[in-house]
């Protein structure tokens, strides 16, 4: 576990002691997250997407990636964001040689790499919900035409809830009558982290707000399914998965 720092509250000035979060890198080796120590924490009055996330590199592999930004709360009830060791700034790309009196303007688009374009598919045909196990099979097929192709279904869920698994995805699917909890969100995105992949969740009943606005901050693409066995999107990501569909595909 990782070793606690003080983390001073800008309200009431009490000092809190902050263990920092510890996350799996895609490499597999544990990553916490480099909290500066006598950095100034910052209280969260508005969340942004930009906000939520900072750029830490892994010491072992040396990846680069987004992750959650740390925060801790007070039993003032103020939240802050924690700051943690500023990613180095990768080198600048090398200058273009001077050809002649050739323009290269025009071909530095073409040697960009190609924006993802939104995917045409036929209509998706659904499966009637009448059983939690046809929830899951309706989630498996949405998520095929989607473009994971590759999707199957677990043998039995796991003991953190994966029901659904495939090249560059892990879904859990909730087919109870209360809506989502928190817990069960972190959970399925915990596991995308560990097989790098992106995590999709499907609920029949909904999702409670806490567990929604965690889905936001982490990009986790939420869906509602009714009995006819057709998955709406509740979120932004959602809208995204739909637009574009499985990376590569």
């Amino acid at each position: 576990m990782a070793d606690s720092v003080p983390v001073r509250c800008p309200t009431c000035r009490r000092e809190n002691a902050f263990t920092p979060p510890t996350f799996p890198c895609a490499c597999g080796a544990p990553l916490t997250m480099p909290v500066l120590r006598g950095g100034v924490p910052v209280e969260i009055l508005h969340r942004t997407w930009q906000a939520s996330w900072v750029e830490v590199r892994c010491d072992v592999c040396g990846r680069q990636d987004e992750w959650p930004a740390p925060e801790s709360g007070c039993v003032c009830g103020t939240v802050v964001r924690v700051p943690v060791v500023p990613a180095p700034t990768p080198p600048p790309p090398p200058a273009l040689p001077a050809v002649g009196s050739l323009d290269l303007t025009g071909l530095l688009p073409a040697a960009a790499p190609n924006a993802r374009r939104a995917v045409l598919r036929p209509a998706f045909h659904p499966v009637t919900i009448r059983t939690a196990r046809d929830c899951v099979t309706a989630a498996g097929q949405y998520l095929k035409w989607l473009g994971y192709t590759d999707v199957t279904r677990t043998q039995e869920r796991t003991a953190s809830g994966v029901d659904l698994r495939g090249t560059g995805v892990v879904a859990q699917v909730d087919p109870t009558t209360h809506a989502t909890e928190l817990r069960e969100i972190e959970c399925v995105w915990l596991n995308g982290l560990n097989d790098s992949a992106i995590a999709v969740f499907f609920s029949l009943a909904g999702y409670a707000r806490d567990a929604r606005s965690r889905a936001d901050e982490l990009h986790i693409p939420l869906f509602v399914m009714d009995l006819t066995g057709t998955p709406q999107p509740v979120n932004d990501p959602a809208d995204e998965l739909i637009k574009y569909g499985a990376p590569g595909r």
